[in-house]
């Protein structure tokens, strides 16, 4: 096994722990600000947000042995072992259980991408908070649920990802319920019925692993290791059907849309940047890792449920007269290429599956991020009342057509290669049905294209309507929001090695393990 040079692997551990110490302090040194210095507060949130996505990104920049400097991964019979930088403390000794994180090129662009999102969240409260409670409040819960998200995506024991995939469910509750529209209580509500329920069966998909292997080690249950088939096959539906809620997948995207319209900009921004990721990403790490038995025999199963998600969101979105409820919507047809990806079981599809959800969370932010603007300026999402914002406001409708068309799939630019190659890899497995799924994949893929061309053609388009006459220049504030995730649209889509170059290791494992 070849080894970091000395010291850098202790600096590696120090960093893997602040990028989960720092937002947690934060949130702490916030909510116990005195509740006079709101904006003041804010400004810490935001300075602490930005301290933990520098970390983050210090985790790539430290040397390792690799020639590219990122990832160093050590493999037998095509078992992930080593991750590059990992943590692993006794926790509850007496139950076998760890405090264990670890990141690898799977792991570590959601991470960076949590990080920046909270940033840019955090600081967009410090110039507008939502009406409905105190901007130092919901700049704290920001960051717990930054907490959530980033120990989701860092470890590597089953219950402590349990626990860290249910951190989240609070906070994301007081987000819509304290600061959302009319009907953020019922939105809440169903948002956190929804979660229990996929949350009950994933615990009941630990405990099955845990009891059958004796570990919850995800590095030593890694391609199935000490569980039977019947094991996997049980273990690998509950964890389908718990992170099938929490994507949200078709059929059980229901709470999606409403929590989506409900919540305010940075609940919609993180909700459906990085909150929904931890779905697909647990499909990957934990379903796809830890029973890959149940992963392969499930296979055409999930690839029949992704194109029938794809189609649904597409057909669903053709008839929404909503801004933020259409764009809710195309996040159930965009995850359906996603789960169309993981669902191959081959190298091809589970990357454009991880590149899916990169590209996924930073236009739909972008999107949750204008369609905010438009609303808090027109004081309604109708897009019959939004028409001719490219004639008051050019600046504006131009990025929303920047980000709708990114969203769509046009070449050059994020959100091309994953849906381009989830097809590609359904092809590439050959059988009829397969090739029936790309078909049809496709098939959705130029629906996307219609629904939004129709968005834009009624909220730019046509005579100015009485809600657009009056809006305002797009502020400094805002085009610091949107500026990072304009350029890593461009950039992701232009180069898209900087996503994928060090998820090839990691992804030959999972698969090799599921031939």
């Amino acid at each position: 096994m070849t080894m970091n040079p000395p010291g850098v692997s202790g600096l590696l551990q120090v960093l893997l722990i602040a990028v989960l110490v720092v937002p947690a302090v934060g949130a702490l040194v916030v909510a116990l600000l005195p509740a006079r210095s709101d904006r003041g507060s804010r400004l810490v949130a935001t300075g602490f947000a930005a301290v933990t996505f520098v970390v983050s990104l210090a985790l790539v920049l430290t040397p390792s042995q690799r020639d590219f400097g990122w990832f160093r991964y050590t493999a037998t019979d095509a078992i992930p072992v080593v991750p590059f930088a990992e943590v692993d403390l006794a926790w509850v000794p007496r139950l076998g259980i760890d405090f264990h994180l670890g990141i690898d090129g799977i792991s570590y662009p959601l991470v960076v991408l949590t990080a920046l999102l909270t940033t840019l969240c955090c600081a967009y409260t410090v110039w507008k908070v939502p009406e409905g409670g105190s901007g130092r409040t919901l700049a704290a819960l920001m960051l717990v649920l930054e907490v959530g998200i980033l120990g989701t995506f860092l470890a590597l024991d089953l219950v402590l990802f349990f626990i860290f995939f249910e951190v989240v469910l609070l906070p994301m509750y007081a987000v819509i319920a304290g600061w959302g529209g009319v009907r953020r209580r019922e939105a809440a509500r169903k948002f956190v019925l929804y979660t229990l329920f996929g949350s009950v069966l994933l615990l009941l998909g630990v405990i099955t692993v845990v009891v059958a292997a004796g570990t919850a080690d995800m590095l030593a249950l890694a391609g199935g290791f000490g569980l039977s088939r019947t094991t996997q096959y049980v273990a690998f539906t509950l964890f389908a059907i718990a992170f099938a809620v929490k994507a949200p997948l078709w059929p059980l995207h229901t709470w999606l849309p409403d929590a989506h319209t409900e919540a305010p900009t940075v609940g919609s921004v993180i909700l459906a940047g990085v909150l929904l990721k931890m779905g697909t990403y647990g499909l990957v790490r934990v379903g796809v890792g830890v029973a890959p038995e149940g992963a392969a025999a499930a296979g055409p199963v999930l690839g029949i449920l992704a194109v029938a998600a794809i189609l649904a969101g597409s057909l669903i979105c053709l008839r929404q007269t909503e801004l933020k409820r259409l764009i809710a919507y195309s996040s159930v047809g965009h995850m359906g290429f996603v789960l169309l990806g993981i669902a191959t079981g081959t190298a091809a599809g589970i990357q454009a599956a991880l590149i899916g959800n990169i590209a996924h969370g930073v236009i739909t932010g972008l999107l949750f991020f204008l369609a905010g603007a438009i609303k808090d300026r027109g004081h309604t999402g109708d897009l019959a009342d939004l028409g001719g914002l490219r004639e008051t406001a050019p600046r504006l409708a131009g990025l929303l057509g920047f980000a709708a068309i990114a969203s769509l799939g046009l070449p050059g630019l994020a959100g091309f290669w994953g849906e381009a190659f989830a097809v590609v890899a359904a092809i590439q497995r050959g059988s009829a049905l397969w090739i029936t799924l790309a078909v049809l994949a496709a098939v959705g893929g130029a629906l996307t294209a219609v629904y939004f061309l129709r968005l834009l053609r009624r909220v730019t388009h046509g005579p100015a309507t009485p809600a657009v006459t009056g809006f305002t220049a797009i502020a400094r504030p805002e085009w610091l929001a949107w500026s990072p995730l304009i350029l890593l649209t461009l950039v992701v889509g232009l180069v898209p090695a900087l996503v994928l170059a060090a998820s090839a290791d990691p992804v030959a494992a999972l698969t090799g393990a599921l031939r």
